[in-house]
């Protein structure tokens, strides 16, 4: 009697997978409706939905759509001295940072944060030279797909490339964590929003914000006037802005602002990255 209450549980759970995919999807639209209407029916949990949702959106974008643009690179100069450039290098609390020659278009490899550890027990910091230490830089196109960017990322164990344009020049620079945020949302580590912290500033000059920060404190933080009338968090805010629920990646301008959407579910907004704008 036992087997028969588990075999029909078990018949009752796949008769809901079944049902989800009766009908075969014939383009990745229907294939996404599928995927949602098996979350209302409670098949897949939200957190599978998001990925698998990401996993295929990933696909779809390139190299030019995450990037940290060049502006925003934080770099050494080979001709810098330990002294000099590791503030930068404790204040950034980067793994891999870029060494420069002449320019930001003269690449001339990337350097470890790990690497740097020997420093501690040298006598004699002038002795060091900075191209001794140096990892090869990859170099990736904007337009390359996040898919295959992702395969050569794990094919040749490299955590970071820097971005070129048609030109041969810098454009930006992205990291497997940049790629892996697509799919899986944002990862938090140690330098990310803390529980107790709404906003977070970022060495770039952006901010991190979470989704249900109150507008007040928000405004209180950015010296702004934003209503809080109608909606009481910054999410609430930014999908108004949106006029629908965002995806992951999404941007939108608000009065001064670039807000991107780094987190967000089939609910609400989780998490946001947002840029002042120069006016």
């Amino acid at each position: 009697m036992s087997e028969d209450r588990s075999t029909n549980g078990h018949k009752s759970w796949l008769d809901k997978l079944v049902q989800a995919f009766v009908h075969e999807p014939k383009n990745r639209q229907e294939l996404l409706e599928l995927l949602r209407e098996a979350h209302a029916n409670e098949v897949l949990d939200i957190e599978a939905l998001s990925i698998i949702e990401g996993a295929l959106q990933v696909s779809d974008m390139q190299v030019r759509d995450i990037m940290v643009p060049r502006s925003q690179m934080t770099t050494i100069k080979a001709s810098q001295s330990p002294r000099e450039f590791l503030p930068e290098v404790i204040e950034a609390a980067h793994s891999r940072f870029p060494v420069i020659g002449d320019g930001i278009d003269d690449v001339l490899g990337v350097l470890l944060a790990k690497d740097l550890l020997p420093l501690l027990l040298e006598d004699n910091m002038e002795r060091f030279n900075i191209k001794d230490i140096l990892r090869p830089a990859t170099f990736v196109p904007e337009s390359k797909r996040l898919n295959v960017l992702l395969k050569e990322f794990r094919a040749t164990r490299n955590h970071m490339a820097v971005v070129i344009d048609e030109y041969g020049g810098v454009s930006g620079l992205v990291t497997i964590e940049d790629v892996l945020e697509q799919i899986v949302g944002d990862i938090e580590d140690e330098h990310d929003v803390d529980e107790d912290s709404q906003i977070k500033p970022l060495p770039s000059g952006d901010y991190l914000v979470k989704g249900l920060t109150p507008i007040e404190e928000f405004n209180e933080h950015f010296e702004t006037e934003f209503p809080d009338e109608e909606f009481d968090t910054v999410g609430g805010l930014v999908m108004n802005a949106f006029g629908h629920l965002p995806k992951r990646n999404e941007v939108v301008e608000l009065d001064g602002f670039r807000v991107r959407v780094l987190n967000a579910d089939s609910r609400r907004v989780h998490l946001l990255r947002v840029t002042l704008v120069n006016t």
